[in-house]
Formats: C-alpha cells, structure tokens, sequence
C-alpha cells in the first residue's frame, strides 16, 4: 500500500505544469484541475497609412515623373519659338501625268500680329466662330468637345470640330495632319503645354498670326491684305468675319474662287457674334456682304488656269511641315497645247471661252478658262456659274427613260402651257408626234417640257443630282430648257457619267486621289447606272451629234448636245469620243447677248478641233474642187446659208425667202421640204413648187434650242 502512494504522488508530479509546481488534491476524486487556456495571440501592428493612399502617392509619383519627362520631351520637339512659324512647305511644284513640271507656287506669309493691338470685332470675329470660351478654359474644352460630337453623330458624317483655339495652334505648328488618336493625344498634350508657358493673347497672337486663310495666304496680316488690301488693323467688322470664316475650309471657301460661299460664311459668323454678345441685334444687321479688293501680286510665270484649281489640293495632300513639294497631277501635256490651239484657232474677239476635257472617270486632262490667264486669271470652267440650255435637256430625257420610255416613244412636238410658262421651238416649227430621238436631235423645247411635265419636276431634279449636279436647281418647270446654273465642270463630268455607265463622276486634277475616310469614300462611291437607260442615252446623243450637232460630227463614234440659251448669252456643246470627256462654253463675262451665237456652231466646232487632234482622228478630206464656176458660187452660196441658219440664229421659215432670192438669180431653183432639207435644182420651174420625195434616213435635223 506504501508503494502504491508513491507511484500515485509520482503521477501527480509528472502530470502537472511541467513548471514544477503540483496542483492540490480536490473534490475530483483526488485528480489536480485541468491546465489554464492559452493567452489569444496578439493583434498585428498597423501601419499608420490607409492602403490607398500609399497607391495614391505612388501614382502622384509616377505621374510627376512622367510630367518631367513629357515637358523633357515638348522642350526638345516643341519648343514655343516654332508656334510663330506657318506650317507649310516653302513650295509646291505640281507634275503633269508625265512627270513634267507644270507649275510652282510658293506661300504668302504675313507679317505677325499682335491681338492686344487689333480691334476688338476683329479678334471677337474669330473667337465667336472658332473658341469662344477660349479665355476660360485651360487648353481644351470639355463642352465644344461634346457638343461636335452630339452634331457630328447626328448629321451622320464629322461635320464639325471640337478643337479649341490652342489645340489648333498645337497643330498647326508642330503635328501633321494625320486623323489619329495617337496624334489627337500629342495635341493635347501640346496645347497644355502652350497654355502653362504662354498668355491667352500670345496664344491668339501666335494663332492669327499662322493661320491659312486661303489662296496661298497664311496669316492674318497676308490673308487682310490679299483679299481686302489693307492692314488688319483697318479691317471692318464684315471682311473680319469673312476672314474668320475662312478658318473653317480655306481651300473651298477663298473669295476668290468661292465668294457666294464666303459671304454665306460671313453671315454664320455675324451670327454667332450676336449670339456671344459681342454684336447688338442692330449691329449684326447693318453689317454688309464683305466686298474684295484683291491685290495685285507677282504672277508667276507657270500659272495657269489649271493650276489655280487645283492648288488647293495639293497643299490640303501636303499635310504638315515640309520641304519643297512636288505633287504629280492628272494634266495630261499634249491634250492641255491642243486645247489652247482650239481656242487660239477660233478666233475668239471679245467672246470668252472655257474648255475642259477629261477621262470617264473623272481625271481632268485639260483645262482652259478663258483666252488670256495674265488678262483674266478667273476660271470660267470652274467658278462661272451659267445657264447650260439644252444641254440639261441630258437629265429630262434620263427621267425619262428611267420612267419607262424608250428612244423611240412618241412624244408630241406641239405647243403647251404649264402655267403661265408657254415654251415655244426657236424656228417656230412644230412636227406633231415624233419620237423621242427626233425630239432630241432636233433639240425640240415643246417636246423637253412635255416630258418634263409628265415624268415629274422632282425626277428630273434627280436625274440631275445622281450624275453629280450640286448647284441649285428650282423645282419648276422651266429647267426642261436649263435655266438652273452650272459649272462647266459639273456639266462635262455629268455626261463623263454616260460615257462610264456609272454615276457620279467626281472631277480630280490629283493623280491616285484618295478619300480620307470610310465615310469619304461610301459617300463619294459611284453606282452603276441602268443598261436600258444608259444604251438609250447612248442613242440619243449619237442622234444628236448628227442633228443640231453636226459640226462637232467626227469620223468615229461620236456622242454630245448642243446647248445655247437666250438671247445667245451662253453657247454649249459637251459630248465624248473614245476615252475623252470635253465640254466648251462660249459667251461674255457681263451676261450680254451675241447675235449669232448657237452650241451647233463655233463651240461644236471648237469641240471638234480639239478632239480631232487630242483623239490623233484624221477629218475626211475635203469635197473635190469643182472647176466650173456655177458649181463653185453655187457651194460657196450654200455654206453661207447653212452659216446664216447657225450662227445668226435665224429660223428656216424666216430666212426662206433671203436664200431663195439669193440662189435664184444663179438660175438654180432652191426647195425645202417638210423636214427643212434644201434642194437645188438647174433650170427655172416653180420655186413654190412641191418638194420631192425623201428617204427617212436621209433627213437633216434643223437646231432649236
């Protein structure tokens, strides 16, 4: 028993603490009580900084590194000086298709300008149109931007900016004209940098004082002094609008080249200085359409006509800064020297020309606007609006057609009313019902407002548009006779539709033009036009050509119209062989009459001259010479009446009689049939007598337009 308590106390000894203390015998059956819990671990030590504001210094950090870098960077590629610096090449040297130079055109510079020093309407001018929260904000402007992009999604298309004043000096002066978000985030950067370093007045100072305005002018002081010759502390409150308009497209809307829209223009921008204040009511409607008062420069010696027109889109492909440039365009040398000896050989005296000639797809290969550049630089094949007579007649019958008609439906050459408008034949001859293409061979006025009547005012509009016609045309009536205005240009790259069976031919003088955009290009994409309506086109200019347009006849497969309007104050023939486009126009500057003058006569001739040379077609060789000398008066007798009847213009029931009394006394007998074909007979019957039978296709289609 003695040794069972010691092993007992040895168990009690071994199972304790293990710090060598016993615990005291209890009411537990003699066991010691069970060991304490162990202490809970002690909670980690907090840092005395939140998470996220150890992540907010380290990109606080970050971001000021990259700062010093950024203004590292701008020191060394944008340095201040270079925002006083116009971003253009020093010149542009434009090639023909063959590579030879054709022209060269340097920049005109302005003096800088200091906008404290300017009137404050001048300066208001720009800041209404272009920024005009432009002292408040820090570089960029939030609302502008979001304002473009609201108008831009809404028309469909980037129909305007959100670039601020600095933003457009940030690049104008240092970037090029890339549309890439890699660019757009370096002009940011840029314009902040302007901002931190430069006043708002050096800013606009800088900005006024590089901007292209046009023409060749960058600059404030260039650009007032170019079109209004004068300083631009001198300029008015409407040429200071003008100006400030011109921001937006300089190349489209010059004065001098786009002067309708540049006054447009200015009306916008008087508008939104009222709206910011800085105009009254009354001062915005006494502000007058800006008028030019262009200087006189140093012409150089390869300007031309064709040059002037596409400059501008040379200079737009250039892009940003730049060495000398040379930019190959689609004149083509040999086709340009045949359309100046075509007009040279016409003899022109007080009459002015224009010729333009291009391919079906729109490459322009030729172009004259008038006799003498140095005399008159203005481009009548580009800028002169006028009336193209029967040659719009091309879209009435394309209606037309379109609706179901065929060249040879009848349509009824009688006289009508539409309104209080009666059209009338300008012989006074009407044959009743004949086809379509009678109708326009002979170039019937009746029968082109007829058709338009029924085919509908709207469908001809259409016609117009779909081969390319952008100028206004009324929704009336009267443009069966072509009373809307054209440019030549439009007009010839109209029928250049025909001629490729797709629509619209978009005139470039660029070689390899390219769009700039998706949008540009599905916007700009030409359809195939209708095979029935194109092969009955096709038909009814080849009649044509054969009828009123006979002169401009070749000896291959020709097609075109004629085109003269009233009084003779504009005379047209437009029309292509082979793979060349060509359209002339005759008439004066001042819109006066010229007795005598019709599309079928001198242009149809000069259209002939041109592309007989331009094509290499040999003219088949002249009648014989008759020995006898009846036969010989008797030719020379007959040309001068086909003469009378073209170019003075005189009707066959008016001029009967003269050439008949003129042909008898030679002891021949003259006779005219239905159709107004002449006969000439030896001997003395009845010159009243009737006609003799013809055969149909010999027939001759007399001009009325």
């Amino acid at each position: 028993m003695a040794q069972f308590d010691a092993a007992l106390a040895e168990f009690d000894l071994a199972a304790g603490t293990g710090a060598g203390t016993t615990t005291p015998l209890g009411g537990n059956g003699g066991f010691g009580a069970p060991p304490p819990p162990p202490p809970p671990p002690a909670p980690p030590v907090r840092s005395g900084r939140p998470r996220w504001l150890r992540w907010t210094i380290r990109l606080v950090a970050a971001g000021i590194i990259l700062l010093v870098l950024a203004i590292a960077w701008l020191a060394l590629t944008a340095p201040l000086s270079k925002s006083l610096q116009p971003p253009l090449p020093p010149s542009i040297t434009l090639l023909s298709a063959e590579g030879t130079p054709i022209a060269q055109r340097g920049a005109n510079i302005g003096k800088p300008v200091d906008a404290t020093k300017l009137p404050k309407h001048v300066t208001q001018a720009f800041l209404a149109v272009e920024d005009r929260r432009f002292y408040s904000h820090w570089g960029i402007d939030p609302r502008g931007i979001l304002r473009a992009m609201v108008h831009n999604t809404m028309s469909g298309g980037v129909r305007e900016g959100g670039s601020t004043i600095t933003q457009q000096l940030a690049k104008n002066a240092f970037l090029d004209s890339d549309r890439t978000a890699a660019r757009k985030l370096r002009e940011v950067m840029i314009a902040f940098w302007l901002e931190a370093w430069l006043t708002k007045d050096e800013i606009l100072s800088r900005y006024l004082s590089n901007v292209y305005f046009g023409d060749n002018a960058y600059g404030l002081s260039a650009a007032s002094q170019h079109y209004f010759s004068r300083k631009p502390q001198d300029l008015t409150t409407a040429q200071a609008a003008m100006l400030a308009g011109l921001v937006k497209a300089p190349s489209r809307l010059a004065p001098t080249g786009n002067l309708k829209g540049a006054r447009e223009r200015q009306a916008v921008v008087v508008s939104t200085m009222k709206a910011a204040g800085f105009l009254t009511a009354s001062e915005a409607r006494a502000v007058q359409p800006a008028k030019l008062r262009v200087a006189k420069g140093d012409d150089l010696p390869s300007g031309t006509y064709f040059a002037d027109w596409v400059i501008p889109a040379a200079r737009d492909r250039a892009g940003g800064v730049g060495t000398d440039l040379r930019v190959t365009t689609t004149l083509e040398s040999r086709i340009q020297r045949a359309a100046e000896r075509a007009v040279r050989r016409a003899g022109l005296r007080q009459t002015q020309v224009a010729l333009v000639a291009m391919h079906p797809d729109g490459r322009v290969i030729a172009m004259v606007g008038g006799k003498n550049y140095k005399a008159s630089p203005f481009n009548r094949a580009v800028q002169a609006r006028r009336q193209p007579g029967s040659t719009f007649k091309l879209f009435v019958y394309l209606a037309a057609l379109r609706s179901g008609l065929s060249p040879d439906s009848p349509v009824q050459d009688e006289p009508l009313t539409i309104g209080d408008w009666s059209p009338k034949n300008s012989d006074g001859r009407y044959l009743g019902t004949i086809p379509l293409t009678r109708a326009f061979a002979r170039s019937s006025n009746v029968a082109s407002a007829r058709l338009t009547q029924e085919v509908g005012v709207r469908n001809v509009i259409r016609a117009a548009r779909d081969l390319g016609i952008s100028t206004p045309i009324p929704n009336e009536a009267t443009i069966a006779l072509g009373t809307a205005n054209v440019s030549l240009l439009e007009l010839t790259a109209a029928y250049a539709a025909i001629a490729a069976g797709e629509a619209p031919v978009r005139p470039h003088g660029l070689k390899d033009e390219e769009q700039t955009s998706w949008f540009e290009r599905l916007r700009n994409s030409s359809r195939p036009l209708g095979r029935r309506e194109l092969e009955g086109m096709r038909e009814l200019l080849a009649a044509s050509i054969r009828g009123t347009g006979h002169q401009a006849n070749l000896p291959i497969e020709a097609f075109g119209k004629t085109g003269t309007t009233q009084d003779s104050r504009d005379a047209l023939f437009v029309g292509y062989a082979g793979d060349i486009v060509t359209g002339v126009w005759l008439g004066n500057d001042d819109n006066t009459p010229n007795p005598g003058l019709a599309g079928g006569g001198l242009p149809a001739r000069i259209w002939r001259d041109f592309m007989t040379e331009a094509l290499g077609v040999p003219l088949p060789p002249p009648p014989p010479e008759v020995n006898e000398d009846v036969e010989e008066t008797t030719d020379n007798s007959l040309d001068a009446a086909g003469d009378a009847l073209d170019e003075a213009g005189m009707t066959i029931d008016q001029a009967r009689d003269t050439i008949e009394d003129q042909v008898q006394g030679m002891g021949l007998n003259l006779r005219f049939d239905r159709d107004g074909g002449i006969q000439v007979e030896r001997g003395g019957g009845d010159r009243r007598g009737p006609p003799p039978p013809r055969e149909p296709d010999a027939r001759r289609f007399e001009e009325e337009e």
